[in-house]
């Protein structure tokens, strides 16, 4: 695939060369990415707000997306979790620099099942899984100490069996109401394509003046 350069404008999205099924021209873009992102591509900035408006916003990892949506793994119990209980409503947003593109998702989170969070949990790295007991992730701590006393402990605790899944820990998965692809053109006049459910289930796909 050629990279597109701010002065290059051979490559143009329009209604002729995007997909019309969002996911399907995600996946295509994504796996671009794959091949010249050199870190995380799958890196995305979820932003949130609570109950009384605030925001807040970070970056988690895709770990899987089809037609039902895009999903991320959390504790529960995190500031992220804690508002997601309240408030659903979410957005993600996809930043490729080395490609020049944005993808901006709007849905709502929904819990994945139990089954595909227990799933994930055990093919994650044995460290991996350790981390989720020896966190209470977004709370206070001490010392950089405390955090690392803590690992040890369930290091030890689960030494020579499986680490379990605890309840306050799984995946969500943000169902998109809107999607848009955003790819960068001289003069800051973008190409903008949005993508938005219907009622019956098909998508709208319209571009956005830049």
């Amino acid at each position: 695939m050629q990279q597109q350069s701010h002065q290059d404008t051979t490559y143009t999205l329009n209604k002729k060369n995007i997909d019309p099924n969002p996911f399907q021209q995600f996946d295509r873009w994504f796996r671009e990415a794959i091949d010249s992102v050199p870190n995380l591509p799958e890196a995305m900035v979820l932003a949130t707000a609570d109950k009384q408006g605030r925001t807040s916003a970070r970056t988690v990892l895709l770990k899987q997306f089809d037609e039902n949506g895009f999903v991320f793994y959390t504790n529960y119990e995190s500031l992220k979790g804690t508002v997601l209980e309240v408030n659903p409503n979410a957005s993600l947003v996809f930043h490729w620099r080395e490609l020049e593109r944005q993808v901006c998702i709007t849905g709502k989170a929904q819990k994945v099942s139990r089954q595909e969070s227990a799933s994930y949990f055990h093919a994650r790295p044995r460290q991996s899984q350790i981390s989720v007991h020896a966190s209470k992730q977004s709370q206070i701590v001490k010392n950089r100490q405390e955090i690392e006393e803590n690992f040890a402990h369930f290091t030890q605790e689960f030494e020579g069996e499986e680490v379990p899944l605890p309840p306050y820990w799984g995946g969500y998965r943000l169902v998109p109401h809107t999607i848009e692809f955003w790819l960068n053109q001289r003069n800051r006049m973008h190409d903008r394509l949005r993508y938005t459910r219907q009622n019956n289930s098909q998508w709208l796909l319209q571009r956005l003046s830049p």
